[in-house]
């Protein structure tokens, strides 16, 4: 049975860093393309960041990019989510996401295309 579990959240101050993770089972973790997306209050889930299985190919939203990291570690079967400088507008509950089906090994697959979510861990950024 698939499962996603992520920590790592927490309350922190604007200009602040937080790493979350996710640490995945049930799958053959190595051979699959990993997300991150979040939620605001009143908001749709969006998504954040991807990574490719090799961890060589990434793509971020725009307004993280230069500020938050993805990356994995397919020996702990785990992905990373390091934040830096976290704003206000940052606030939310994160999920980390696997997508339906395998990819090739330099592909982060659509947005829409994330099948499966942990319970999400929750991000407060105070001003």
């Amino acid at each position: 049975q698939l499962q996603l579990v992520e920590s790592g959240g927490g309350l922190v101050q604007t200009g602040d860093s937080l790493r979350l993770s996710c640490k995945a089972s049930g799958f053959t973790f190595a051979r699959y393309a990993m997300g991150w997306f979040r939620q605001a209050p009143g908001k749709e889930r969006e998504f954040v960041a991807g990574i490719a299985q090799n961890d060589r190919k990434t793509r971020y939203v725009d307004y993280v990019e230069g500020r938050f990291t993805i990356s994995r570690d397919n020996t702990k079967n785990t992905v990373y989510l390091q934040m830096n400088d976290l704003k206000p507008d940052d606030t939310a509950v994160y999920y980390c996401a696997a997508p339906g089906m395998m990819y090739a090994s330099d592909v982060v697959p659509p947005s829409s295309l994330f099948r499966h979510w942990g319970q999400g861990t929750q991000v407060t950024v105070s001003s």
